[in-house]
């Protein structure tokens, strides 16, 4: 196999290909990179069995064929070279040489029959806004459990409809849950899919919509994998197995108090209350009497901070504690000005949604109390 490619191209397509790429070298096939030729493109191939990652690279390819490099070195390598076309070998002892004006180096390949074949997309389910799915996960993925043993938590539940788009995360502590609403045409008359979308996938997914832009993503599903295609990137994973809670039964139905707070406000007074929570339990105290909402928080031995917000609320004084945490992480990827806390009193969950966001989107986030 021999080809040339321009650098900043291979090292834009290696750059996503590295967060899949297996780390620990129990399999070293998995450490490296596949690298095939087809027409006028080089296809690059990752996965750690979990997770894999396919996406094609322009490029004058003189010999076709296919061998595999270690994905690290290669990216930490070409990543230094001048600005100019690279030329690629893959010798017969599977070594591969490099040529870039005077520099000339050769790493050392593996045989491309070890390296595993990954699965065929099926038939498209859906064709999906990438910019809303990014948004989607950028608003549920840090409410992801982060205990293994807790596997079904691991990863957020993605629900397709006709006329809409879900996707909720939980820890067990809180749960965050968009909705988008948006016609699916794929989906007209089929039943709604479900599927258990883990981690690791959603951050390569955020990865890829920051390179792409506004484009459309192609997605389809069989009995073991999930596949997100953008053009020539296609990303497949594994489905997470298990049954993810009824989060419907946690969505509160009704609240018996509501306040509105500007977010940068709110977001801001309990960064600096928080400096003086515990280390371990982030615990901070929120306060809401006649217009206003308190947020307090001390250490004994430390000192304490309290912060007033002047609000419309009229109704019995209410003091709920929660992790600051929790609410700073829901404040930092909601995106309206304003947002509406919902309570009921001291040992129920509160509730936190945008206030005047856009109709199509219904954003949610319980988080339960804490005792201090």
């Amino acid at each position: 196999m021999e080809f040339s490619v321009s650098k900043s191209d291979l090292v834009r397509e290696l750059g996503l290909t590295q967060g899949v790429v297996e780390r620990k070298t129990t399999i070293p096939i998995l450490s490296n990179i596949l690298v095939e030729t087809a027409g006028d493109k080089i296809w690059l191939t990752a996965t750690d069995l979990e997770l894999g990652i396919r996406c094609a690279c322009p490029a004058r390819v003189k010999k076709e064929g296919s061998g595999t490099i270690p994905a690290r070195r290669l990216l930490d390598y070409v990543r230094l070279l001048p600005d100019a076309d690279v030329q690629i070998k893959l010798l017969e002892n599977h070594w591969a040489s490099l040529v870039c004006g005077r520099s000339r180096t050769r790493i050392a390949g593996m045989s491309r029959d070890s390296f595993p074949e990954l699965p065929e997309m099926p038939e498209v389910l859906a064709k999906l806004p990438l910019g809303t799915l990014a948004q989607m996960i950028s608003r549920t993925i840090f409410a992801i459990s982060a205990e293994e043993s807790r596997f079904t938590l691991n990863g957020a539940l993605l629900i397709l409809r006709e006329s809409s788009i879900v996707m909720v995360a939980t820890d067990g502590h809180r749960l965050s849950m968009m909705e988008r609403k948006i016609a699916l045409p794929e989906m007209e008359g089929q039943q709604q899919f479900r599927a258990l979308v883990p981690k690791k996938a959603m951050t390569e997914l955020l990865k890829l919509a920051s390179d792409e832009g506004d484009k459309q993503i192609e997605f389809a599903g069989s009995d073991n994998h999930l596949f997100f295609r953008i053009g020539d990137r296609l990303l497949l994973s594994r489905k997470l197995t298990g049954n993810f809670p009824d989060y419907e039964r946690v969505l509160p139905k009704e609240h018996a108090y509501s306040i509105v707070m500007q977010r940068e406000e709110l977001k801001a007074s309990i960064e600096r209350v928080s400096q003086f929570s515990d280390e371990r339990s982030r615990a901070i105290r929120f306060r809401a009497v006649a217009n206003e909402a308190k947020v307090h928080s001390s250490i004994s031995e430390t000192g304490e901070s309290e912060e007033t917000i002047p609000v419309e609320f009229e109704g019995p004084e209410t003091e709920i504690g929660f992790n600051s945490q929790y609410l700073l992480e829901f404040l930092r990827a909601a995106d309206s000005n304003e947002v509406a806390f919902f309570f009921k009193d001291s040992a129920s969950a509160g509730e936190l949604r945008l206030h005047g966001g856009p109709e199509d989107v219904d954003f949610r986030y319980v988080v339960m109390p804490m005792r201090i």
